[in-house]
C-alpha cells in the first residue's frame, strides 16, 4: 500500500507541471460546457462508458457477413464460410441482446439457434423500451429463461440439454457461433452423473458462503460439468466453433469467463481438492461429487483437441473506461487510467479512492505537507505499521483533473 500511495504522489506531480496547465487553458473554453455541474459530468461519463459496452453494439462493432466472392462471417480478421451451415447457441445476462444483433447479420444463414437467459429478461427489456436487445418476432432462436436468482434450475437444466443437443448434431461442415457472457455458469447447469444438479448447487453455496473467489468457484464448476470447462466445444466436434465472449471476469481469462465452455480447463482433479480443503469442505461432499472429482482425469481433458475452437472477446470493461477517459479528455479533463483490475468488497474499494483523491489533493500543496499527509493516512498503510487494506488493491479506475486551474485545486470524478 505505500508503495501504491508513493507511485500515485509521483504521477500526480508529473501530471501537473506548468505546461499542462498552459496547453490545457487554450482549451477549456472551447470544450467544457459551463452549463454542466461536475455530477452531471460523472453521470455524462458514466453513461458513456455503458453506452459502449452494450451486448448489440459490442456485437456488431466485431461481427461482419460480407458477400462479396461467396458469403463469408469476419470476426478479428478470420473468415469462415457461410453457406446456410450457421448455428447459435448463448448463455448469460447480455446474451439475448447478443443474439438479437448477431441474427439480424447472419439472416437466412442461421439456421437454428438456442439460449439461455435470465428469468424475466424479455419483459424487462419490453418495458424499458429496449427493442433492440430483443428477437424479432419468428425468430430462428429459442429462448429459455432460467437461473431465478442467477442461481442454477430445472429451466436453465432444460436449457443446457437444448444447448448441448444442438451442438452434438452438427457435422464438419457446420459452423457453431456460440455468445458468452457473465452469469453464463448458472445458465449452462450440466452436472455429471450421478451428481444431481441441487448437490452441485450445495457444494457452490457452500464455497460461496466461506470466501471463495469466483476462479475457485468456477474451477469446481468445470470439474463437475459435461459443458463447462471445453465440454461444449468437444460436443460441438468436428463442427468449427467460434466463441464471442463478453468478459465480466479481471484480466479476461476466457478459461473463467461462463467457467469456459469452449476452452480446455487449465485445472486439475488436485487444484479441486485443494480448494476444497482451504475452505474444510471434504468431509461436507456428496458421495456422488467425490465420485466425479476421484474418476475426472485432467489430462485426458487437456489433451483434446481444441483447433476447430476460435475464441475472441469482444468487450471488458476496459472498453468502458477506455470510452469514459475519450469523453472526459473531450469535456477538458486530463485523464489516467490507472487499472482496469479492481477487485474487493465495494465499499472498502470506494473508500480508497476517497483516500486516494485527498492524497493528491494534499500532495498539491507543495512542500510542508508531509505531516498532514501523514496524518491523513495513518492506517492505511502510511508509516502506521498497519498490515495493509483488507482487499486486494491494484488502484483505481480513473483519476480526472480539470484542465484550467481553478482556485480551489482539483476536480476528480472516480
Amino acid at each position: 500500500m505505500p508503495s501504491a500511495l508513493t507511485a500515485l504522489h509521483g504521477i500526480s506531480r508529473a501530471c501537473l507541471t506548468p505546461a499542462c496547465w498552459a496547453s490545457a487553458s487554450r482549451l477549456t473554453s472551447e470544450l467544457l460546457p459551463h452549463s454542466m455541474s461536475l455530477r452531471e459530468h460523472g453521470q455524462y461519463l458514466f453513461r458513456s462508458a455503458v453506452d459502449v459496452v452494450l451486448p448489440a453494439r459490442m456485437l456488431r462493432r466485431a461481427l461482419e457477413l460480407r458477400t462479396d466472392g461467396g458469403p463469408q462471417l469476419v470476426v478479428r480478421g478470420r473468415a469462415f464460410a457461410a453457406q446456410r451451415n450457421l448455428y447459435l447457441v448463448g448463455f448469460g445476462k447480455a446474451v439475448l441482446g447478443m443474439a438479437a444483433a448477431a441474427e439480424e447479420i447472419l439472416g437466412d444463414h442461421l439456421l437454428r439457434g438456442v439460449v439461455s437467459v435470465p428469468l424475466g429478461i424479455q419483459a424487462c427489456l419490453q418495458q424499458a423500451g429496449m427493442q433492440e436487445m430483443l428477437l424479432k418476432p419468428h425468430s430462428r432462436i429459442q429462448v429459455i429463461e432460467g437461473a431465478k436468482h442467477n442461481l442454477p434450475d430445472r429451466e436453465a437444466l432444460r436449457a443446457a440439454r437444448a444447448i448441448c443437443e444442438l451442438a452434438e448434431g452438427l457435422t464438419a461442415d457446420d459452423l457453431l457461433l456460440v455468445l458468452i457472457s457473465g452469469g453464463g455458469s448458472a445458465l449452462l447447469p450440466a452436472p455429471k452423473p450421478p451428481v444431481l444438479l441441487e448437490e452441485k448447487e450445495k457444494v457452490t453455496k457452500l464455497l460461496a458462503s466461506r470466501g471463495a473467489t469466483i476462479q475457485e468457484l468456477n474451477t469446481i464448476r468445470k470439474a463437475l460439468s459435461l459443458l463447462k470447462g471445453g465440454g461444449l466445444a468437444q460436443a460441438a466436434y468436428p463442427a468449427q466453433v467460434l466463441s464471442l465472449i463478453l468478459s465480466d471476469v479481471i484480466g479476461d481469462p476466457v478459461d473463467f469467463i461462463a467457467s469456459g465452455p469452449t476452452v480446455a480447463s487449465s485445472h486439475s482433479t488436485q487444484d479441486c481438492f485443494e480448494i476444497l480443503a482451504k475452505y474444510n469442505l471434504l468431509s461436507s461432499l456428496p458421495k456422488s461429487v467425490e465420485t466425479v472429482l476421484h474418476s475426472s482425469s485432467s489430462d485426458s481433458v487437456r489433451s483434446k483437441d481444441y483447433s476447430h475452437v476460435y475464441n475472441v472477446i469482444i468487450g471488458s470493461n476496459s472498453l468502458a473506461l477506455e470510452e469514459a477517459k475519450h469523453q472526459a479528455e473531450a469535456l477538458g479533463y486530463l485523464t489516467l487510467i490507472l487499472s482496469a483490475a479492481v477487485c474487493g468488497e465495494v465499499n472498502r474499494v470506494a473508500k480508497l479512492y476517497g483516500l486516494l483523491i485527498q492524497f493528491v489533493c494534499l500532495s498539491m500543496a507543495g512542500p510542508g505537507v508531509d505531516s498532514l499527509i501523514d496524518k491523513r493516512f495513518r492506517g492505511v498503510g502510511h508509516s502506521s505499521g498497519y498490515t495493509g487494506f483488507p482487499v486486494k488493491v491494484n488502484a483505481s479506475n480513473m483519476i480526472r483533473r480539470h484542465r484550467t486551474p481553478p482556485a480551489s485545486g482539483l476536480q476528480f470524478c472516480l
